[in-house]
């Protein structure tokens, strides 16, 4: 009698990559195993580190976490940026001074709104309106401290830096992830992004913002709720509106963002947002 194959197994006539690693590792050492060239091109990280390798780095830096987020099912995150160096208020000295308690504030604001969304995101086993994250302090570890403290997973996309930005402990560590490009590292922030709230920050903050809405403003990316939490900041920090007098942006691209002053105000207004007309 022939036995039917099985079904419920993909047939695998080749060995896979993994067990060539095994068996190339229980090779008999000699002059030649020895040798870098005799190593398996993926198993080899001189190799991959060459400057002629980089555009398999971008590849593999692109499908990584792609891939670890679709084996979870994740759908939609909700994004947020902002500075490194706010500070959590309950952490604070009694003669810290005012502008770092001023700040401090929008830590609270980041933990509480990250906290609003990962609720509701429990609702769909944490798939949809996930905390995505910088993963690194501040703003950042406000966002995944609410997220956790919520029951609930987040996002951190963290990157290596040459002061060693380590993430923060709040993260869910089978969704914290590392990156050498900057640029791999903006297109994981938004390829998943339903919405995106902005802390007040530096000049990642900064670049992080911008490339959100020259993305949104040329067409590219689809249009979707940009918070700015801090409108006196923002103004100070960013003339809008001289822009649009020297015709280097329109009028109407000052609706692509909202100010918020709170996480409420910014968990409704995301809730009620609407695209602007074109």
């Amino acid at each position: 009698m022939i036995r039917k194959p099985d079904q419920s197994r993909p047939r695998r006539p080749f060995p896979d990559a993994r067990q060539d690693v095994r068996i190339s590792e229980a090779v008999a050492e000699t002059a030649q195993t020895r040798s870098p060239s005799y190593r398996l091109a993926f198993d080899d990280p001189e190799f991959l580190t060459r400057d002629e390798l980089r555009p398999v780095r971008l590849q593999l830096e692109l499908l990584k976490p792609e891939l670890a987020m679709a084996e979870r099912g994740i759908v939609s995150t909700i994004v947020m940026f902002g500075g490194a160096r706010i500070r959590d208020p309950e952490s604070l000295s009694a003669d810290a001074p005012d502008t770092v308690r001023a700040m401090a504030r929008y830590y609270a604001e980041a933990r509480e709104f990250a906290r609003l969304c990962t609720e509701r995101s429990l609702e769909t086993a944490c798939t949809e309106d996930v905390i995505c994250t910088g993963g690194g302090p501040g703003v950042m570890e406000a966002g995944n401290r609410g997220a956790a403290e919520a029951g609930g997973c987040s996002i951190s996309l963290n990157i290596v830096l040459p002061h060693e930005q380590i993430p923060n402990t709040w993260g869910t560590p089978e969704l914290s992830f590392n990156f050498h490009y900057f640029g791999i590292r903006k297109m994981h922030f938004l390829m998943r992004a339903k919405a995106v709230a902005v802390f007040p920050g530096g000049f990642g903050t900064l670049d992080e913002l911008f490339e959100t809405l020259t993305l949104v403003q040329t067409t590219r990316m689809a249009a979707l709720p940009i918070l700015l939490f801090g409108e006196p900041f923002w103004r100070r920090v960013i003339n809008w509106e001289a822009l649009v007098e020297a015709g280097t942006i329109s009028p109407g691209d000052t609706r692509l963002f909202h100010y918020v002053d709170t996480a409420r105000e910014a968990f409704d207004a995301m809730n009620d947002w609407t695209a602007a007309p074109a």
